[in-house]
């Protein structure tokens, strides 16, 4: 039995799909019910699903009773209320790591995220590297991927991208100079080197970086979801401390697009050094090209304001 951690999020009902796809057993363990369920309704019936929250350990053992092995995903981004990015994504990880132990589970494959360092000056890069620090300090058969920025369907970066400009006419702001740069990297691929490392215990001990086929900057991003969208904006290039004052305003909303500590991110380079998804997994990655971004002309400007506002949206299926 493979227990996935996260499994209600878009990262990991994908992985499911591809590991029931495969014939394996899951466990898909979620903090929302009935957001799983509707993500998964295709193979709810091929799959177990069991409540779960990481941040409160005594919910743990029920769902790795039985388990194999363990693919953890529960992370945040964006915090709301109590779930911080400590909170969920280091002392989480760490309450799984212990649990795992007690229920004698040995494998466990670990969504970190590329510029994750225990010391890095940015909160979210530093809550994920001490998380991953801790399952390399583990004792377990542990392996982690660290992703350049996930892009597919209800990806939460070039999707925001995309709807924001269904709401910003005729000009649209750009950070800086528009340099930073990413490497996007589709969902698909992603879940392919997951599957493939529970396959491959030469796997086991090491820490895989994932980009997709090119490095571009924000703004060769921003010019691809235009195209995609079939629509134009003059691009303002707009100095961050500005546009960091307009995103602590977004605060207000109940579901704001961006926050000031992921806008504080765009100082770091996302690119990666070494594409494990291609060197070691022979994977051909997917590019983010608008020719694979049609799914983004399904958003609306009546959609955006919903989300923002807090409403549920339907949402493309990967």
């Amino acid at each position: 039995m493979i227990l996935v951690t996260g499994a209600g999020g878009y990262v990991g009902h994908t992985l499911v799909r591809r590991l029931v796809d495969a014939g394996l057993p899951v466990r898909a363990m979620v903090h929302s019910r009935a957001k799983a369920e509707a993500r998964l309704a295709d193979v709810r019936e091929r799959i177990e699903i069991v409540p779960g929250d990481v941040t409160r350990p005594g919910t743990l053992p029920p769902a790795l009773d039985g388990v194999q092995a363990v693919v953890h995903l529960v992370a945040v981004a964006i915090e709301k209320g109590g779930a911080t990015y400590e909170k969920i994504n280091t002392e989480g990880t760490i309450n799984l790591i212990e649990a795992a132990k007690v229920a004698g589970v040995r494998r466990f494959v670990n969504m970190s995220q590329n510029g994750a360092e225990g010391a890095s000056p940015y909160r979210f890069l530093r809550s994920k590297g001490k998380a991953q620090d801790a399952v390399a300090a583990s004792g377990l058969d542990w392996t982690a991927l660290k992703p350049s920025v996930i892009w597919g369907p209800q990806d939460e970066f070039a999707n925001v991208q995309a709807r924001l400009l269904k709401i910003t006419p005729l000009v649209f702001p750009v950070p800086g100079d528009g340099s930073a740069r990413f490497q996007p990297v589709w969902v698909g691929d992603v879940v392919e080197a997951f599957a493939r490392c529970l396959d491959d215990d030469a796997t086991i001990g090491h820490v895989y970086e994932l980009g997709g086929p090119e490095v571009l900057t924000y703004e060769e991003i921003v010019r691809r979801v235009l195209v995609a969208l079939g629509t134009r904006r003059v691009l303002l290039h707009t100095p961050v401390p500005l546009l960091a004052l307009a995103v602590r305003a977004m605060q207000i909303l109940p579901n704001p697009p961006v926050t000031p500590s992921l806008l504080d991110l765009l100082k770091v380079d996302n690119a990666v050094a070494d594409n494990a998804l291609t060197k070691t997994f022979g994977i051909v990655p997917r590019a983010f090209a608008p020719e694979n971004l049609g799914y983004m002309r399904q958003f609306t400007a009546l959609g955006t304001l919903r989300r923002l506002f807090g409403q549920s949206v339907e949402e493309a299926q990967p």
